[in-house]
């Protein structure tokens, strides 16, 4: 006897992120539905969902620019539950204030700590991709939800990327611009079929950044691997170093395409030829979707 198939989550959206939420509605044969703000002249806002909300729904939006998008998301939970959700799972494919995991100086407060506990409390799951994590291995560690929190690989969908973007040069290597990269990188590069190399990061400032690398031979082509482009110097650096070494051919991959004002020039300059991002934040860069990883994530937990 067959067992009923798996009732899909309604996915619903904020304006800025409806085309991944449609994308990976689309895979999982799933509802989309926007969620309405209005802003108030006093910056306050009000968020508007359907009157009868399905009982298992997603509410899909990254996390950049939180201070801005952060209220108007908890606003749409409550409304959703409201109107009759009984389960409520943020999909936030880039997740903001990660970074600050500890106090680096006196008086400093854990970020990273503040946020996830808000959003355990609004949410019955939260998963985001490449979580910026340094001194803990789990996004469930961070975020107290009743259904496990993850932060899901973008490497798979990387190394498809290289794999299928390499077919006119074998002669090419992963580079990722520090240490703490190489399992990520390393990864990556076993699955695209390609050697690897990691350098050594020195930063002296927001945008002050020297990478070193130790043996590293002339490749044709080098792939700039890295989770976030804010500034640009850190590729930038990257890329002046592998231009050193006699690379000459460099192109940059990002997941989450921050990408402050100037930070595209300053990439530019540094020597890269193409640069590319996953859609995580919208961006005329974005060439690898994420959807397909959502939906199959999704789709597990229906």
């Amino acid at each position: 006897m067959r067992s009923p198939p798996a009732i899909m989550p309604t996915i619903y959206c904020f304006e800025e992120s409806a085309i991944l939420a449609r994308k990976t509605a689309s895979i999982l044969h799933a509802r989309c539905r926007k969620i309405h703000e209005r802003r108030f002249p006093d910056g306050e806002s009000l968020v508007k969902v359907d009157k009868s909300a399905a009982r298992e729904v997603v509410i899909l939006r990254s996390l950049d620019h939180p201070d801005l998008k952060l209220m108007p998301t908890l606003l749409a939970a409550d409304a959703l539950r409201r109107a009759g959700a009984r389960n409520v799972t943020l999909v936030a494919p880039y997740l903001a204030y990660m970074r600050q995991d500890k106090i680096f100086a006196p008086g400093q407060p854990i970020s990273q700590r503040v946020i996830g506990g808000i959003l355990g409390r609004y949410f019955d799951r939260v998963l985001t991709i490449e979580a910026h994590l340094h001194r803990i291995q789990r996004l469930s560690e961070v975020v107290p939800s009743r259904r496990q929190s993850e932060s899901l690989s973008a490497a798979p969908a990387i190394a498809d990327w290289a794999r299928a973007s390499g077919q006119d040069c074998e002669d090419c290597v992963i580079i990722g611009p520090d240490k703490e990269s190489r399992p990520w990188i390393e990864a990556i590069a076993k699955a695209s079929g390609r050697e690897f190399a990691v350098g050594d990061k020195h930063r002296t400032g927001d945008r002050k950044i020297r990478v070193e690398f130790g043996e590293l031979r002339a490749h044709r082509r080098a792939i700039i691997v890295d989770d976030i482009a804010s500034s640009g110097a850190t590729l930038a650096a990257t890329a002046q170093a592998l231009r050193a070494r006699g690379i000459r051919a460099i192109d940059a991959v990002v997941v989450h395409a921050i990408f402050a004002v100037g930070a595209l020039s300053i990439i530019r300059r540094g020597g890269i030829r193409k640069l590319v991002s996953c859609d995580t934040i919208a961006h005329r860069t974005n060439a690898i979707s994420v959807a397909p990883l959502i939906a199959k994530v999704l789709a597990g937990a229906a």
